[in-house]
């Protein structure tokens, strides 16, 4: 076996398990750590092209050998496409079973379509999504990306709860200080502009002082085309501005923004439990047993929620 072809008899049995002949020969290629490295290059190399691609001198001297280089580009994704492809031998159609692999393919299919001069910008765009293949590129930045997708459904009920603070701080901003500051809350949809400008801490302090001092004291930008309405009152109102702002910016700011942090950290360590278990799904050997690795994470993992029913009845007894 030494003289064969293969280097040596775990390659052998390893070829064995994933498929015969030239398919697990494309599929030890398409899984090895230099394979995914190259493919990790040519993505950045990609990005550097539609970067420098941006300067118009450069175009003028190099413009020639950036158009060849973002052909040579493409090209190497078709070929990683096909070879993913292959890899999966009869059963080819399996590559479209990844979402992000259907992400890289619909990539390339743009970038190959017969578009008219009109629609350049389409192409434009899809050579620079085609730095977003860096996330697909890298099992990381995927997990991240899984953990922002799979805690969109509790984000949405958390910003339900962030927009229905904003509407009650915003409509009560107008019956407050509509009269001191017409700039910043004359109406519903400037008081929550005016809001959203405060959550971001942009100097929301210049709008709170602006309803402490009154106008007079301490004017708004513009605030002189109001001066000859019949309802512009400017007044201080030190207590009533303090605790509005203050209160605002504890909920909105400091309250709502650790409820999305936590959102967003038990979906990661949903998605990383998840990545973890597919991953012991794929080192299955060909008799269906894990690996002793795994056998351990999988051991702990069960002892770890054991430790937690111990102590959740514990805590009951008491």
């Amino acid at each position: 076996m030494a003289g064969g072809i293969l280097p040596g008899m775990r390659d052998a049995e390893r070829y064995v398990g994933e498929g015969v002949g030239l398919v697990g020969v494309v599929r030890g290629w398409v899984e090895s750590r230099w394979f995914g490295n190259v493919i990790l290059g040519v993505i950045l190399l990609a990005a550097v092209v539609v970067g420098v691609e941006t300067y118009p001198a450069a175009m003028e001297r190099y413009g020639g050998f950036l158009h060849t280089l973002d052909k040579i580009i493409i090209w190497v994704f078709v070929a990683e496409a096909l070879l993913k492809m292959a890899a999966h031998g009869r059963r080819w159609y399996r590559y479209f079973y990844d979402p992000w692999n259907i992400f890289d393919f619909s990539i390339v299919v743009i970038c190959f379509l017969p578009l008219q001069a009109e629609y350049a910008a389409v192409l434009r765009l899809a050579r620079v999504l085609r730095a977003l293949r860096l996330v697909s590129a890298v099992p990381k930045l995927q997990l991240l990306v899984g953990s922002l997708l799979k805690s969109l459904p509790s984000m949405m009920y958390v910003g339900v709860l962030l927009a229905l603070m904003f509407y009650i701080y915003a409509v009560l901003g107008v019956f407050l200080f509509r009269s001191n500051d017409p700039v910043h809350f004359l109406n519903l949809e400037k008081a929550l502009l005016s809001l959203f400008r405060v959550v971001t801490l942009e100097d929301w302090t210049d709008v709170m002082y602006a309803q402490m001092y009154g106008t007079v004291a301490y004017p708004p930008p513009r605030i002189g085309e109001y001066a000859g309405e019949a309802w512009y009152e400017p007044r201080a109102m030190p207590v009533v501005g303090a605790a509005y702002f203050v209160s605002f910016v504890m909920l909105g700011t400091m309250i709502m923004l650790n409820l999305f942090i936590g959102v967003i950290l038990a979906s990661m360590d949903e998605a990383r439990a998840e990545q973890e278990e597919l991953e012991r799904e794929k080192n299955r050997g060909a008799d269906g047993a894990l690996a002793v690795e795994d056998e351990l994470i999988e051991l702990e993992a069960e002892l770890e929620k054991m430790g937690r029913r111990v102590k959740r009845l514990a805590q009951r007894v008491k």
